[in-house]
């Protein structure tokens, strides 16, 4: 996978890059990728195809159906490859596997991607607007987004992990999402990965390294 530079995404990016709404901040970031293998790539490519293939080939006929059964289409198996080489140049410390991220992605369509602009960044929208004269930041985004991947040509997919399998969350997360913008003949990823962090986290940090540090000259005297 490799990162294509867009400038259609820059002044978003920019906007989205620390946010603050008061008590809280958000963080979001919009990334194209090409599908074509780059560096490890293709190495972490032959790996994860094994992973799932073994997967599928350990479970007998008597076993419930898979949550992966549909993988042992080649088509469904590159898609989630490049799906989790994806995650795996967003987040290059965490390491992915395939069968496990394949629980947590889940086919969504348009109008849930609008809904959840709608429900999380509404305030974000008012300022996005004030900033731009007016212009809606929805808009704005569809507009971005269609330009480099052609969104009716687009498989979507959200992908929400649980507590112990997520590398997004950070200290005082309130929420985040990620959405993957998957253009099959195109063979290129649009992702949107967006955090709110709360800004008491820092400050609870910050009086705890304080109380630390007294407790720790209180030790010290004590030795004296």
């Amino acid at each position: 996978m490799k990162l294509l530079e867009y400038t259609p995404f820059d002044s978003l990016n920019v906007f989205l890059d620390e946010l603050n709404l008061g008590d809280c901040t958000i963080r979001g970031t919009l990334e194209a990728f090409s599908c074509k293998h780059a560096g490890n790539d293709r190495r972490l490519s032959i790996s994860l195809e094994h992973e799932i293939l073994d997967y599928l080939g350990k479970s007998s006929d008597s076993d419930p159906p898979s949550p992966v059964e549909h993988l042992s289409c080649r088509s469904s198996r590159k898609m989630l490859i490049y799906l989790v080489l994806t995650l795996g140049h967003m987040y290059p410390d965490y390491d992915f596997s395939a069968v496990r991220a394949h629980l947590f992605f889940r086919e969504e369509d348009w109008e849930s991607f609008k809904q959840m602009l709608d429900t999380y960044l509404s305030e974000t929208s008012t300022l996005w607007a004030a900033n731009t004269d007016g212009c809606s930041l929805l808009d704005s985004m569809t507009k971005v987004i269609d330009e480099v991947i052609k969104i009716r040509e687009c498989d979507i997919y959200s992908y929400n992990p649980d507590s112990d399998g997520d590398p997004f969350l950070e200290k005082g997360a309130i929420w985040s999402f990620n959405f993957f913008f998957y253009n099959r003949k195109l063979k290129r990823v649009v992702s949107f990965r967006c955090c709110c962090t709360s800004k008491l986290a820092g400050d609870d940090f910050l009086a705890g390294a304080i109380s630390d540090g007294e407790e720790e000259d209180a030790l010290i005297d004590m030795d004296i």
